[in-house]
């Protein structure tokens, strides 16, 4: 779980993964090339290949703002295959919309969630240009 400066905590986990014991997600975003398996959650899916960026940056942060809106009250999980490059770029733009310095957010979430996460050079750019 990444707790964000404010006091979310947000949920990064690879769908590839077994589905952690515990509480399930209110609300989940999953981050992939293809549709993700239904799950009796409500989710949504943000069309993103892997070690690619997201296929509307637009869309993505109307996404990314919903799942920090949510964080406040509701379990949130954001998953994609492997839990680290596209979920970790997703954690980090959530500590850009909760305070975090864009040019410090990936560093946030290597720090305090996956030390690999943000797998890619053009992964951590978009990082760095993003906007709340």
């Amino acid at each position: 779980m990444l707790r964000l400066p404010s006091g979310r905590l947000v949920r990064g986990r690879g769908l590839r993964r077994p589905l952690p014991g515990g509480t399930v997600p209110d609300y989940a975003l999953y981050l992939l090339g293809k549709r993700p398996p239904e799950v009796p959650w409500r989710h949504e899916w943000l069309h993103w290949p892997d070690f690619r960026l997201p296929g509307s940056r637009s869309e993505a942060r109307r996404l990314f703002a919903e799942a920090w809106t949510r964080a406040a009250s509701e379990c949130v999980e954001i998953a994609c295959g492997g839990g680290r490059g596209r979920t970790g770029t997703a954690l980090a733009c959530l500590a850009v919309l909760d305070g975090v310095p864009a040019r410090d957010a990936v560093e946030f979430v290597r720090t305090h969630d996956d030390r690999h996460a943000v797998e890619t050079p053009w992964q951590r750019r978009y990082v760095r240009h993003f906007t709340p």
